[in-house]
């Protein structure tokens, strides 16, 4: 298996690439203000220039890309925050949760648009007050009652919901059951009564996003279920599998940005008689970041050939979001260290990549969470007496 990006996927990259650099990253500022017609006018030059939706199935309007081309394009994607929204990425999971599961009626309420990006989606997992690595422990209830769901609890971190047309919602609908067939996924239009939006949740001083939320009474139809009942774990594993080295992917172009800004600010800025870029101790800054992001991006192929092939790739992508979190946040501080006081200014992309990058190592599952489980997988090959191979994908 070769790691070359395929000649057939460079093209599309190179361009996915341009459209980063030079319109994109540009914009951010303007961006972050809220200039909701500069992104919208990226949008549309994304889809007019075939570069919308890339990774989305073609039978759902998308670009149809093969996961393993998709790997190499949603690097240089990830080197924007804003790279999802503005080719249209950012509805992946929920489009591939909709189209697999949903009922005919909410497939045509809420997939194309979704697509299209003129709705955004939101998903509600995890709930205060409660270890989200554990959502056994999740108390949020739904109770179908005359054809209807009626939904009570509490959910923040729910992205987008303040924005989003409708929220996928995990919640107990089998109290009976073992732990992991006790909930289900149901669909709740966010203008649905009883649905409050409380509060944006601060983190570490970004824009947020994240609300909290609660459910008093909110009633839906019983087809806005989604899957089966009792399947909101299968469902939430299906989604944030791949939804993990998605970030890994986009992590890897995070931090070949701060890597460049990096090895430019070197040659740029002298010190004591002579360029930075002269300076033995931060010559091993540019070597510690290469080699933890070639290593990182080879561990994401790695991953990436593993589901390709069919496989789930546990183990694989366990390790991958340790690894890619931990990559993504030391590339980041080496390149402030070069920067100096400039670098924790919002003078450079670098403050915010920063604070981005420390949330890595907790949200889809924290790091420990992580690392256990990986390495129970691995010690339970040798439990029965088989040697685990790290060339399954080649």
């Amino acid at each position: 298996m070769s790691f070359e990006i395929p000649a057939s996927v460079r093209p599309l990259r190179d361009a996915v690439y341009a459209f980063m650099t030079e319109r994109v990253e540009p914009a951010e500022e303007a961006l972050h203000a809220g200039d909701i017609d500069l992104l919208r006018t990226l949008q549309r030059e994304a889809k007019a220039e075939g570069l919308w939706a890339l990774g989305h199935p073609k039978e759902i309007g998308g670009g149809g890309l093969p996961f393993l081309d998709y790997v190499y394009v949603n690097e240089v994607q990830g080197r924007s925050e804003f790279g999802q929204v503005a080719l249209g990425t950012f509805t992946l999971q929920d489009s591939l949760m909709l189209h697999k599961y949903a009922a005919d009626s909410q497939r045509a309420r809420f997939l194309a648009p979704l697509v299209q990006a003129d709705i955004y989606p939101s998903f509600a997992m995890t709930e205060p007050g409660l270890s989200s690595s554990d959502p056994t422990q999740l108390t949020t209830t739904a109770e179908l009652v005359d054809g209807e769901w009626v939904i009570r609890g509490r959910k923040w971190f729910t992205t987008l919901a303040d924005r989003a047309a409708y929220t996928t919602v995990m919640c107990r609908t089998e109290p009976d059951a073992s732990p992991y067939l006790s909930f289900s996924m149901i669909l709740v239009p966010t203008d649905t009564p009883g649905y409050t939006i409380i509060r944006d949740t601060p983190v570490l001083g970004l824009d947020g996003g994240h609300m909290e939320v609660v459910y008093d009474d909110v009633r839906v139809p019983e087809e806005n279920l989604l899957g089966p009942r009792g399947h909101g774990f299968v469902i939430a594993q299906e989604r944030l599998g791949p939804g993990r080295i998605f970030h890994c992917m986009r992590w890897l172009g995070q931090a070949q940005r701060a890597f460049d800004l990096m090895c430019r600010r070197l040659h740029e800025r002298t010190a004591f008689g002579g360029p930075l870029a002269d300076k033995q101790l931060l010559q091993q800054h540019v070597f510690d970041s290469y080699t933890e992001i070639q290593a990182a991006r080879l561990l994401t192929l790695h991953a990436a050939h593993e589901i390709d092939a069919g496989g789930q790739a546990r183990v694989e992508i366990g390790a991958i979001k340790v690894a890619g979190a931990r990559m993504l946040h030391n590339v980041i501080d080496r390149a402030i260290q070069v920067y100096g006081a400039e670098g924790l200014t919002g003078d450079t992309p670098l403050d915010r990549m920063y604070r981005h990058a420390r949330a890595g190592r907790i949200y889809d599952g924290p790091d420990e969470v992580h690392i256990s489980r990986t390495a129970q997988r691995i010690l339970k090959v040798y439990e029965k007496g088989d040697v685990y191979t790290f060339q399954r994908a080649y």
